[in-house]
């Protein structure tokens, strides 16, 4: 994620950041469906009934970007100031796509989402897109598939 990108972000009031002197984390609750892949990977930084609920003067700069990396939402991203890798997809990456059984689909990849109009909704490494029709931030999933029974068909 570019210095822009987030800036614009933080600036909409799209993401809040959590931060120190060697890194950043932006959190996008719109696209948080609370997958809680960093709370599993690591508790010390994000516990999510505390508030503020991210602490990253928890942990290592290098863990908590492993960590943030393995959202697959794309709610949450790093911006790091200490001189580490800063978070990209790699050119050689190929976009991927992962159904959720009874869920939304993830994308890993450089991922750009337009509108009918060709206007840019997101660009983005990491996105969890809606299946099954009842978000209200489409094109992206916002955990109603839980509420509102979704289930995929059976595999053939």
């Amino acid at each position: 994620m570019t210095d822009e990108v987030a800036e614009e972000r933080v600036r909409r009031g799209a993401a809040r950041v959590y931060g120190d002197d060697r890194i950043q984390v932006l959190w996008e609750p719109k696209l948080c469906i609370h997958v809680q892949s960093c709370v599993r990977r690591l508790p010390e930084v994000f516990d999510a009934a505390a508030r503020p609920w991210i602490h990253v003067e928890a942990a290592e700069a290098d863990r908590i970007a492993e960590t943030v990396a393995t959202c697959p939402t794309g709610a949450l991203h790093f911006r790091r100031l200490d001189g580490g890798a800063q978070e990209e997809a790699d050119a050689s990456d190929e976009t991927r796509v992962q159904p959720r059984t009874d869920g939304p689909l993830f994308l890993r990849g450089r991922i750009r989402i337009e509108d009918s109009d060709g206007n840019l909704i997101r660009e983005d490494t990491r996105v969890a897109l809606c299946r099954c029709g009842g978000s209200s931030n489409k094109p992206f999933c916002d955990g109603t598939h839980r509420t509102i029974g979704f289930k995929t068909p059976p595999k053939t």
